[in-house]
């Protein structure tokens, strides 16, 4: 008998907040008792639900669980910066180009597809087309090296056949507000996303058919003849085929060990801007901005339709090992992110932030997913190397034709791919990767 058993569930810093800026919710069903299913996910951020979906239209009729540890949105999936990006975007290198023109191609095609195959979901769930707005995004420049790190990515893009558009001084100061910006290049096929908001519709749409159990942290799944059993405190669900969707808590289950690392990325959100905040602020009312180094500050300015007045920040990276962030953490990233804030809106300089958090990545050492047949029946759509809405919606989407012994572009993709390399022993990778995020943060200076 084959048995995988959790040895950490997961835990979150501070709140979610892209999702209590929406309200409440209905109330959650937790599963409670013993079910049978023909396919049981376990995740209920991106890549689960985006499995879900995807097998309610090849599978019509299949009975289709999906098990999360807490509520829609509480977790990962709505504590990201909302950015689905189309285009390469290697957060490993210098200016986000990726693997070369054949490889970046080749991914944008299937970026592209993740992102049609939301907004059909988006469309057909009745999801407020707030929380999902194709406005692009601008890679903000504070610096040459930032205008150098543009103008090698402008470049890129161009041999590859996509648009970009330059923006100067005057036209950052007029889309943010912020005279911090030396200049911008535009793309435009980022869709830009209330994360939590999508991830609830898709709930949503999703409970039609499928069975949706939430605060039911999954603590083990266990082979029991031609199936599986997997367990949560209250209840279990038999079924033939297993979809894990729950990216880095993969190793939580002993899976891909001493493979993955565990990084937190952390972020900040205004109170509701006043009357005279917007009028002192200026700019536009919603826009999208990435840093040129990979490194630096992501910024995004949301509205009313989107959960409010409010800028978000995010900045500052850390391994941790053992999923769990620092009450030190907390405190170097507030510092850290207060100042990002005031430097950009001197105008709006000692704003008390109103929440603060952190969002749990995984990456791997050699940029690749873990998107396989992990053994008979038990299928991985995790490691999203920290592109969390359109990898997360690909892998969950390959995980599910996979389980359904389906071929895709996109299944062939993810299989043809490495494994995961292992990394160093800890202490000694942690300690190594925390001084390289440090260092880098370092470099990127104003960015």
């Amino acid at each position: 008998m084959t048995e995988y058993t959790a040895k950490r569930l997961p835990r979150h810093t501070g709140p979610a907040a892209w999702n209590n800026i929406l309200g409440a919710q209905s109330a959650a069903t937790p599963l409670n008792d013993a079910k049978t299913a023909d396919f049981v996910i376990i995740g209920g951020g991106f890549a689960g639900l985006s499995a879900a979906r995807l097998l309610t239209q090849s599978q019509p009729g299949a009975r289709i669980v999906v098990i999360e540890a807490g509520r829609l949105a509480e977790g990962a999936a709505g504590r990201n910066s909302g950015f689905m990006i189309d285009l390469p975007h290697d957060l490993a290198s210098d200016d986000y180009a990726g693997q070369g023109a054949d490889a970046d191609r080749l991914m944008i095609g299937l970026n592209r597809q993740a992102i049609e195959f939301a907004r059909d979901a988006v469309e057909e769930y009745g999801t407020d087309p707030n929380y999902f707005d194709p406005v692009g995004k601008v890679n903000g420049s504070a610096s040459v090296a930032g205008d150098a790190h543009n103008a090698s990515y402008a470049r890129h893009l161009s041999s590859l056949g996509e648009y970009s558009e330059v923006l100067d001084a005057q036209a950052m100061y007029e889309l943010t507000g912020s005279h911090h910006y030396r200049s911008g290049l535009y793309t435009p096929g980022t869709v830009m996303l209330q994360p939590a908001g999508y991830i609830r519709g898709l709930g949503k749409g999703l409970r039609r058919s499928v069975g949706l159990h939430e605060n039911s942290p999954v603590t083990k799944f266990t082979k029991v003849g031609p199936d599986w059993c997997v367990h949560t405190p209250k209840g279990s669900v038999t079924a033939p085929r297993v979809i894990l969707a729950n990216n880095g808590h993969l190793e939580s289950f002993g899976i891909a060990k001493g493979r993955l690392m565990q990084l937190f990325l952390y972020a900040s959100m205004t109170p509701e801007l006043t009357k005279d905040d917007i009028a002192n602020l200026g700019g536009q009312s919603r826009w999208g901005i990435t840093p040129s180094d990979p490194m630096g500050t992501t910024m995004r300015r949301i509205d009313t339709g989107q959960g409010g007045n409010r800028i978000i920040t995010r900045t500052c990276a850390a391994m941790r090992p053992n999923m769990v962030t620092s009450k030190a953490d907390l405190a170097r990233t507030t510092k850290v992110q207060q100042e990002k804030f005031d430097s950009r809106f001197p105008q709006l300089a000692g704003m008390k932030m109103e929440y603060r958090w952190a969002g749990h990545l995984c990456l791997s050492l050699n940029g690749v997913s873990l998107m396989k047949e992990i053994e008979n029946g038990v299928f991985s759509a995790c490691v999203q190397n920290g592109l969390g809405v359109t990898r997360g919606t690909l892998t969950g989407m390959a995980a599910a034709e996979l389980a359904c012994g389906e071929t895709s572009d996109i299944t062939r993709y993810f299989t043809a791919e490495e494994q995961p390399k292992p990394l160093p022993p800890q202490p000694f990778a942690a300690i190594g990767a925390n001084a390289y995020l440090r260092w880098k943060e370092w470099r990127a200076g104003n960015e």
